[in-house]
């Protein structure tokens, strides 16, 4: 290769990579994708066929966040006229008390479900080293006055539909042991959990349905043909999209609405619409 043509191949190149980082950093952050997904259920009432459920996870609002692009995002995903709606943790990345309220001035935007909603903590929701519980006391009380009820390790039951939420993993209040085995097993039956590796404990009791679970974004960045390389979790399997698991569960994990480092490729934010179907 001649001089001339070194330069004007390092200049293509350079000028490409310009443009790469500029569109992870500007535009992939903040294109946000609606999924369908079908989801059968055993039990589910006759009512209920035909109803959607919208996931939100890892919205992170903090300092770092593009507060117009959360709100936009709530405003886009209630126009959808969702039946139920389920938050899978991360409200928040908890630097100091300020994010109390913008999660405070941001909420009333977000969707609620026209039978039910419901919600679960995520990590961040524990504040600093996921240790904080007056961070998840103060966020359990700004949703609560919003009408979203969190499951700490409880269930309730909307509609004829049963959602069972287990608190976060890394989190101080973790005991799945509260709710699992205390589950009607002719329900129908959807599980919110934040941190995708609890599908690998013992803490399951036969349970055979679906579990719907955040945490990784994804990966936040993917390069083509290869798996990302790096996730919070144990299990390197767990990134995104639906898992088939042989005794009966069923698992997906939502790419996050939000980051905490504005940085996106090859995986775009996430809401996820379930199409509630006879399992």
């Amino acid at each position: 290769m001649n001089r001339k043509k070194f330069f004007k191949t390092a200049g293509i190149l350079g000028g490409a990579g310009i443009l790469t980082g500029l569109y992870s950093w500007q535009v992939e952050p903040f294109w946000l994708e609606f999924t369908r997904v079908p989801m059968p259920i055993k039990n589910l009432p006759d009512a209920l066929v035909g109803k959607t459920l919208m996931q939100l996870s890892d919205i992170h609002i903090g300092a770092t966040s593009r507060d117009s692009y959360i709100r936009d995002s709530f405003v886009k995903a209630a126009s959808y006229q969702p039946d139920f709606v389920a938050y899978t943790g991360d409200f928040i990345t908890y630097t100091d008390d300020r994010q109390y309220k913008q999660l405070s001035t941001l909420i009333p935007y977000a969707p609620r479900g026209r039978l039910g909603t419901i919600a679960i903590f995520g990590n961040h929701d524990y504040g600093k080293h996921w240790s904080n519980d007056q961070v998840a006391f103060t966020i359990e009380a700004i949703l609560k006055k919003a009408g979203i009820p969190v499951l700490r390790n409880a269930q309730q039951e909307i509609s004829g539909l049963n959602f069972i939420g287990i608190d976060d993993k890394w989190g101080t209040n973790f005991h799945p042991e509260k709710v699992m085995p205390f589950r009607n097993k002719n329900s129908a039956h959807v599980v919110l959990c934040h941190n995708p590796d609890v599908m690998d404990l013992d803490v399951w009791h036969g349970y055979d349905g679906w579990v719907i679970s955040g945490h990784t974004h994804g990966g936040q960045c993917k390069p083509p043909f290869l798996p990302p390389p790096l996730l919070p979790v144990d299990n390197p399997r767990y990134t995104a999209g639906k898992f088939d698991f042989a005794d009966g569960r069923t698992l997906y994990i939502n790419r996050a609405l939000g980051f905490t480092w504005q940085v996106r490729f090859n995986v775009r934010p996430e809401i996820t619409i379930y199409e509630l179907q006879k399992g």
